[in-house]
């Protein structure tokens, strides 16, 4: 089985940031506050005394506790930020607050029961008390709440998951990031595996040899392993005399459990799983096809490092093996016409063919794969394979279809009919700009999965990373079995590949707890022939061995089963349709709430007092970008914001500069471009009875033209004021920079702070955003883009969205700010354009008739990387007709 990438225990970065109120004075200097600096263990009055990480893993079921502790040594209260960065596999099972001894725990209820009871809340003038964002591996999860004087507080978060096996080993993985002496500092790891611990080892990148020896321990003996991880303040130090922390890294502990047999069955109170990883087994041949997407998209940095991770893995590719490279563009160019076996000779042409890769075109997904499935199929037909190989195809593109058959649903229909489930196929999703729901789809109806390799340094790595996950395929066909009306309820147990370095595991419920034997069969197809291991165990005896050991903790197989149920009813649900999906969606829910588990579905509830009242906070799993019904209902950024009711209108404008504008009425939106020269000054927003106006910049590609026809444009300064407080702003892709009065205040994108003044906050999220609010009414949220730094075309630009404008005026005007104002349009006549994929209407509009066309956008205010895709009805030549007037009104002098 093919595990999800790196096994993540936790990864930890508890940090606080601190709004301390009104600090700011009329022409006073703007005060910065929580760029978390160090004062021996404080941060503005803040004591965090206490950080314990613990961890317990049986049979790989790793429960998980967090718990900080803090008090306010001030005498003013102070709002205290509690993050945790837990891994994507994780459900969180309880999360607690206790303030001066009264605890406040956490309820799993039902995601819109949740979400209307946070809603309400939030009617009430309460804010957000959760906030939820995604990285790699990774949700972020943050709490704040108000500490007064003296008064100590107690966050208490509990997260669960079954760790998979990645290439032999089982790794937990911890971001230790402070930010602050702390001075009882701990990580504890208790492993329990019944099989017995064969490796165990721990590291940490920040970890000097004095800190190694004395503050890190870590033992193992039989069926126990133990790591521990207490640094002294001193030890935290960065230098001796240094105020800031040394905890800054890595912290990893890695493991595996002996293999003399490969199976293992555990059975309590009437649950059972098993454990299936054979050794030693000679490697099945492979038969792989590259499906390599070279069009223009992949220009640059994102070619080069598919090259080069290519040329590694053919040093990987073993002799026995057979491959071919399909590359596609606009058409499809095949290195060989037919499966070629991996002989030096041949892996000497394949570099060399690699080493000659550029790109060019469109993207056409479908031919590339139907041409790999094709030469797939001939292979084993025509006896060009060895009868006991396998087959597999690889799949790298960044863009969507756009050429040939380009609907994804078509696609999705051709490939399926095609492979006819007679092996996986492997989607690699690389980068943003791409519609990763279609590439996991498909992956997922044809046995494989999909992989997001990210726009990083090490995007070779990770490539080559997947690869080796499934170079080395042991058996093939696998099936699990076990005794007939013995078992209900059972996961996933047939598999089309087992690869060396994973694992697979299967649990259930037995029909009769008082069984006295229970037998389990694996049988699977490998590289000289057919295999099968049985295990016959005692029942009564397993129970008793497994019961008298303390680090067990309560009843984790059934826990076990349940994560492992859920987490594969949820992926089934992602290709669901109907009432298939419905039944699918209500077993999971059931299950969740039963087990108390933050899933997709359901959503955590905590009340908390603030200012002598109730406040409600949400803890939410994200779902993946491929389940819109599975998303937050909170904002995904890294900072409390104040949570904006669904019926609140969005209003953006990103890339080319592509404008949005939401029309809730009509449950629509309507889009736009602006084609205008680089250093043209446009004007956003501009009200007159609130004093505020936004104006942007714009800037083009890094080839010299003053034609704006000619390349991409965007925005790359914005300027926003408000004259009844005396206040400006300017973000760049580079600073941020604030002035109240004449006094300028400049801060980096590579910055975490926030800035307060009465009915004003600016918050800087590193490298992802800057929040702006004008009090309760007025929010705007300004998106970084980065581009790579030696892209020979683009640079880096700037987004701009408003998420709340409930309280500007009816004079707001603007090519964003007209449209603050409720108003209608009707769509009709809806044909064929010249694309296909993209049909024409007449839309009547403020008295006009115009043309246009459906396409999507892009919204990045919830997640910088990827995006979320905005259907929308595109108004032609710069707007006109919508926009009040012509673009060219709205181009003003200067920034400010």
């Amino acid at each position: 089985m093919l595990s999800n990438g790196t096994c993540l225990v936790a990864l930890l970065h508890v940090g606080f940031v601190l709004r301390l109120g009104s600090l700011w004075f009329p022409g006073s200097p703007l005060r910065l506050l929580g760029k978390r600096s160090l004062l021996e263990g404080l941060v503005d009055d803040i004591e965090v005394y206490s950080t314990k990480i613990n961890c317990q893993v049986t049979s790989r079921f790793a429960h998980n506790v967090i718990t900080t502790r803090a008090v306010n040594r001030g005498d003013k209260a102070k709002e205290v930020f509690f993050d945790a960065e837990l891994p994507k596999t994780g459900f969180i099972t309880n999360f607690t607050l206790t303030i001066d001894g009264v605890t406040y725990p956490g309820n799993i209820k039902e995601k819109e029961v949740a979400k209307k009871q946070y809603e309400k809340a939030v009617s009430q003038g309460k804010t957000a008390g959760l906030v939820k964002a995604s990285g790699r591996k990774l949700e972020k999860f943050t709490v704040s709440v108000n500490v007064a004087a003296g008064s100590e507080v107690t966050f208490e978060l509990t997260y669960e998951e079954l760790l998979k096996r990645n290439r032999g080993k089982y790794e937990m993985y911890l971001k230790v990031q402070p930010k602050q002496l702390v001075k009882n500092f701990e990580i504890e790891v208790d492993i329990f595996e019944p099989q017995g611990i064969s490796t165990l080892d721990a590291e940490a990148s920040f970890i000097t040899n004095d800190l190694l020896g004395s503050a890190l321990t870590k033992s193992f003996s039989g069926k126990k392993g133990h790591v521990s991880f207490k640094p002294s303040l001193d030890q935290q130090r960065s230098c001796p005399t240094c105020t800031d922390s040394l905890l800054n890294g890595d912290f990893t502990v890695t493991y595996d459990v002996n293999r003399e047999l490969p199976a293992n069955v555990q059975i309590v109170n009437g649950y059972f799983v098993h454990f299936f990883a054979p050794q030693g087994l000679p490697v099945v041949p492979k038969n792989v096809v590259f499906v390599i997407d070279v069009s223009g998209s992949m220009s640059g940095r994102k070619i080069e490092q598919t090259k080069e991770a290519l040329l590694k893995i053919l040093e990987d590719v073993r002799e026995d093996d057979y491959l071919n490279f399909i590359l596609f563009s606009g058409g499809v160019t095949t290195w060989k016409d037919q499966l070629v076996q991996a002989t030096p000779e041949n892996l000497q042409k394949a570099r060399i063919f690699v080493k000659n890769i550029r790109d060019q075109g469109l993207t056409n997904i479908n031919d590339a794969l139907l041409s790999a499935i094709r030469m797939l199929n001939k292979a084993q037909e025509d006896h060009l394979v060895p009868e006991r190989s396998t087959s597999i195809i690889i799949m790298l593109t960044d863009g969507d279809a756009n050429t040939g058959e380009s609907r994804p649903e078509k696609i999705r229909e051709n490939v399926r009919n095609a492979i006819k489930g007679k092996f996986p196929l492997y989607n690699l999703g690389f980068g943003r700009n791409l519609d990763y729901s279609f590439l996991e789809s498909m992956a997922l109806e044809n046995h494989g999965l999909a992989r997001r390799i990210y726009e990083d340094s090490d995007a070779d790595l990770q490539l080559q990373g997947f690869y080796e996950e499934v170079a080395n395929p042991l058996l093939t066909s696998v099936q699990l079995e076990y005794p007939d009306n013995a078992i209900q309820d059972l996961t996933q147990n047939s598999y089309q590949h087992f690869y060396d370095g994973s694992e697979i595991v299967v649990a259930g419920r037995l029909v009769d707890e008082d069984m006295n034997s229970f037998k389990a069969d694996v049988k699977g197809q490998g590289a000289l022939n057919d295999l099968i291991y049985t295990e016959n165990v005692d029942v009564k005896e397993m129970e008793k061995a497994l019961k008298e050991q303390d680090y067990i903790f309560g009843n984790y197989i059934e826990r076990l089963w349940a994560y492992l149920t859920i987490e594969q009813l949820l992926e089934k649900r992602k290709n669901a349709q109907g009432e298939e999906k419905e039944n699918l969606t209500a077993q999971a829910l059931d299950l969740s709430l039963k087990y108390h588990f933050v899933t997709p579905l359901t959503s955590m509830v905590v009340t908390k007092p603030e200012d002598n009242e109730d406040q409600t906070s949400i803890a939410d799993k994200p779902g993946e970008d491929t389940d819109t019904e599975a998303k937050s209902t909170v904002p995904s950024t890294t900072h409390l914001l104040s949570y904006q009711p669904p019926s609140n209108p969005y209003y953006y404008v990103d890339g080319d500069p592509h404008f949005i504008i939401q029309v809730p009425e009509k449950d629509d939106a309507i889009c736009f471009n602006i084609d205008e020269a680089p250093g043209a000054v446009l004007r956003l927003i501009q009200d007159p009875v609130t004093g505020l106006t936004v104006n942007g910049q714009i800037i083009g590609d890094e080839r010299d033209s003053s034609d704006s026809h000619t390349g991409k444009t965007y925005f790359g300064r914005l300027g926003i004021t408000n004259v009844q407080m005396d206040f400006r702003l300017e973000v760049t892709t580079e600073t941020i920079t604030l002035w109240s009065g004449d006094v300028p205040t400049t801060l980096s994108w590579l910055d975490t702070a926030t800035v307060t003044r009465d009915g004003l906050s600016v918050t800087i999220n590193r490298r992802r955003n800057v929040v702006i609010s004008f009090g309760p009414g007025v929010t705007f949220v300004v998106v970084l883009h980065q581009v790579w730094k030696k892209h020979p075309l683009h640079q880096d630009f700037l987004g701009f969205y408003v998420v709340d404008s409930h309280r500007m005026s009816a004079q707001t005007h603007g090519l964003l700010g007209q449209f603050f104002h409720p108003f209608d349009f009707e769509v009709s006549d809806v044909h064929p354009g010249s694309d296909p994929a993209k049909p024409d209407a007449t839309m009547v509009v403020k008295n006009h008739h115009l043309t246009v066309t459906r396409g999507s956008q892009k919204d990045y205010r919830k997640d910088t990387t990827v995006g979320t895709k905005v259907n929308c009805w595109f108004v032609h030549n710069n707007g006109q007709g919508l926009i009040d007037g012509v673009h060219t009104d709205y181009i003003v002098s200067s920034l400010f």
